[in-house]
């Protein structure tokens, strides 16, 4: 039994600071080389018999050979009175378990930490180092912000026969990956799994599997997918998700395979938080009220929330929550301070609008969301002339409350007028209604304003725009596409003749070209678009979306982020955070996440399809029947995603005679069009074995444009054709692009 003041080699015990499964550790004097170090004894299990003893000096000695500012040495390995001791210094500070037990941290220090625990693991993974125990109490943060990485006097050797596995699996099971809890060998993956778990709890302040008992736990561990860190934590990177979830992958083929692939992600995250705007410049603006004498102003109302929302989305130091997000909230009862809460949002905008008439009155107030101050409040009142007037002084006040400097670019942006007749204005504004509402008679309405507008005005890159996009509308939707395609052509080469950076006409462009096969340049113009007008979340959406299609999940996961910073709420993100680990071949994790916006919507078969085929994907095959088995039978109004979604469950069941009901003409010209829909009914094909349908349709979905290697390399339904030479080549040739290709 040690005590304070004993004598341990040439070692003087001053205080116990610590014990854990693994080890009672002391403060001690170092009387030779006169310096303060940690004593770890171990327990006599890891050394009961000679061939035991050998192997743990053994891999002691690995470790101590470790240099790196993150990994607290090994000053020795020593024995006394039969006991066995690893030296190390005292590293003065607090543990990483300590740090968290106050709360979660802060994303800049949690990522900070995180990327030092992972540059000292690299170094340890490249010498053939595996800890085997990462969690936070073994994680020390120095007082001038070094972390360290403790005891790796008791890692393993690749390689070497694992001699303390008993001991690591009953002490720390809530740290332990799969193959740990299985009782199988342990690699750097291993590593990562508990950097994973570590990374989790530094980010939210709760474990990924709760605070279970050892059993339920292990059960967790290897049944149970954890919910994402930015479900407790709203503000959160989108990126620090997939990082988490990544590393968290039970297959370990499918986790991380160095650290060096996960450094590349955290730095990439860094680097996009340092350029995001600062949390103190984040606005909301809510729908106006409309208390027209009629209550029949409406579109009005939106359209002012909307144009103001367009205003300060060109001020590059104001986050701008989208128009998506904020209508939201319209007719809402909630207080201020949880609707900024909600959305993460530092300031809150409200007004109302009285149109009678010609007759106008607008009233707009700033609020403090932090504590429900009011900052700033102004009434105006004139004709409906005016409007344009009043909706630039509304936006001016907001920017000069809160203190931003505007360039002089963003000052002439803000002074901008598309549409300056206020007669067109209106048909401008009921159209914009009109062509989201996702259905053909509210866009063919909505063709019938703008044309209405362009007879008041003549010529206007915004109306050409938007007759552009809602001819795009009907083309997306399978309505006579051929015709509609070329009207909307058409339109966006007047839009861009009339306005070359037409943000409208740059995303109209980016569908268009992506229909035409050309989904480099679909990516090229969305980004334009983007930086436009950055509040847009469509545009980040399918900005996200047509990087996946090229098998860029890194990029497509920068852009997804952006895009739920301005509009959090909008129920396609559910979709977006789906597929972005669908399109990496984790497709649990696409279950998992997709299963949220499916049971949000249940009705929309965009949801019910990319829900069903994730978890086919999965191989759980009944869960994926059960979720098609709510669809409708072949008709030909189908949308492309019902068809997908009939094709599939007819592909599920074998049934080829129901497959081909639902391949009619409309829809085999559809399919040929749409490079996604093409991949898609090629891996149907694949999973009925019918392999030259499938290389054909394959081929066709490749020369229209898109490269998602890593998703072809792991998607299970093309695995009867993989060792065709066609296939194998075609492989080849997307892997190449891939590599190629840079967002």
């Amino acid at each position: 039994m040690t005590s304070i003041g004993d004598s341990i080699a040439h070692y003087r015990i001053l205080e116990k600071i610590g014990e854990g499964g693994m080890g009672v550790v002391y403060k001690a004097e170092d009387t030779r080389l006169k310096r303060t170090v940690a004593l770890k004894f171990l327990p006599p299990e890891l050394t009961r018999d000679s061939p035991a003893k050998s192997r743990l000096i053994q891999e002691a000695q690995a470790a101590a050979a470790l240099d790196h500012p993150n990994i607290c040495p090994v000053y020795e390995i020593g024995e006394a009175e039969g006991t066995m001791f690893i030296a190390m210094p005292c590293v003065r500070g607090r543990s990483l378990k300590e740090a968290i037990a106050a709360g979660p941290l802060s994303v800049d220090d949690a990522l900070d930490i995180a990327q030092q625990v992972a540059e000292g693991l690299r170094e340890a993974h490249e010498k053939g180092i595996i800890h085997r125990d990462i969690k936070p109490a073994n994680i020390m943060l120095a007082e001038k912000g070094q972390a360290k990485i403790m005891d790796f006097g008791l890692a393993k050797h690749a390689g070497t026969a694992d001699v303390t596995r008993t001991l690591a699996v009953t002490g720390t099971p809530a740290y332990m990956s799969p193959e740990q809890a299985r009782g199988e060998g342990v690699d750097r993956r291993t590593d990562i799994w508990s950097f994973g778990a570590t990374l989790y709890e530094m980010l939210t302040g709760q474990r990924p599997f709760g605070r279970k008992n050892d059993q339920a736990l292990i059960h967790s561990i290897l049944n149970e997918i954890p919910e994402p860190p930015s479900r407790a934590r709203p503000e959160l990177p989108a990126q620090l998700d997939l990082i988490v979830q990544k590393a968290l992958e039970k297959d370990k083929t499918r986790r991380y395979q160095d650290m060096a692939a996960l450094l590349e992600d955290l730095e990439a995250v860094r680097a996009s938080a340092s350029v995001a705007p600062k949390p103190g410049k984040s606005i909301i603006v809510l729908p106006f009220e409309d208390i027209s004498p009629g209550k029949d102003n409406e579109y009005f109302s939106d359209g002012l929330t909307e144009e103001i929302i367009t205003d300060l989305s060109h001020v590059h130091d104001l986050l701008v929550i989208s128009r998506s997000s904020a209508m939201t909230f319209k007719g809402t009862k909630k207080k201020i301070p949880e609707i900024a809460r909600e959305v993460n949002a530092r300031y809150v905008l409200e007004g109302s609008v009285r149109k009678a008439k010609d007759s106008l009155r607008i009233t707009a107030q700033l609020i403090d969301g932090a504590n429900d101050a009011h900052i700033w409040a102004e009434k105006y009142t004139g004709s409906l002339d005016d409007v344009f007037d009043i909706q630039e002084k509304v936006s001016r006040s907001i920017v000069e409350a809160l203190e931003v400097v505007l360039t002089s670019e963003e000052s002439a942006r803000m002074s901008e007028r598309p549409i300056e007749n206020v007669a067109a204005y209106e048909s401008f504004l009921k159209a914009k209604h009109d062509i989201w509402s996702f259905t053909k008679e509210g866009t063919e309405r909505a063709i019938r304003h703008l044309r209405s507008a362009l007879d008041i005005l003549g010529e206007n890159a915004a109306l050409y725009a938007g007759l552009g996009m809602a001819h795009f509308q009907l083309v997306n939707m399978g309505l006579e596409q051929e015709e509609h395609l070329e009207r909307a052509r058409d339109y966006v080469r007047k839009a861009f003749a009339l306005d070359p950076g037409s943000p409208q006409a740059h995303a109209a462009r980016g569908y268009i070209s992506n229909l035409d096969g050309d989904t480099r340049l679909a990516i090229s113009h969305l980004k334009e678009a983007a930086s436009r007008s950055p509040s847009d979340p469509d545009t980040w959406i399918w900005l996200s979306f047509f990087c996946l299609l090229m098998g860029k999940s890194a990029a497509a996961a920068r852009y997804f982020e952006r895009g739920l910073r301005v509009d959090p709420i909008n129920p396609l993100w559910r979709w977006s955070g789906g597929i972005l680990p669908f399109f990496e071949g984790r497709f649990d994790l696409a279950a998992e996440q997709l299963r949220h916006g499916y049971e949000m919507t249940p009705d929309a078969p965009m949801f019910r399809f990319w829900y069903a085929l994730s978890l086919a994907c999965a191989r759980r095959f009944e869960e994926s029947r059960s979720v098609l088995e709510t669809g409708p039978g072949p008709s030909p109004s189908d949308d492309a995603f019902t068809k997908l979604s009939g094709l599939l469950r007819a592909a599920l069941r074998g049934d080829e005679d129901v497959f081909s009901q639902w391949l009619t003409p409309d829809s085999i010209d559809t399919f040929r069009r749409d490079s996604q829909c093409a991949y898609h009914l090629a891996s149907f094909y694949a999973f009925l074995n019918k392999r030259e349908d499938s290389l054909g349709w394959l081929e066709t979905a490749i020369e229209r444009g898109i490269r998602p290697y890593p998703l072809m390399a792991a998607d299970p339904f093309l695995d009867n054709i993989r060792q065709e030479p066609r296939f194998v080549k075609l492989m080849e040739r997307v892997k190449r692009d891939w590599e190629d290709f840079e967002v």
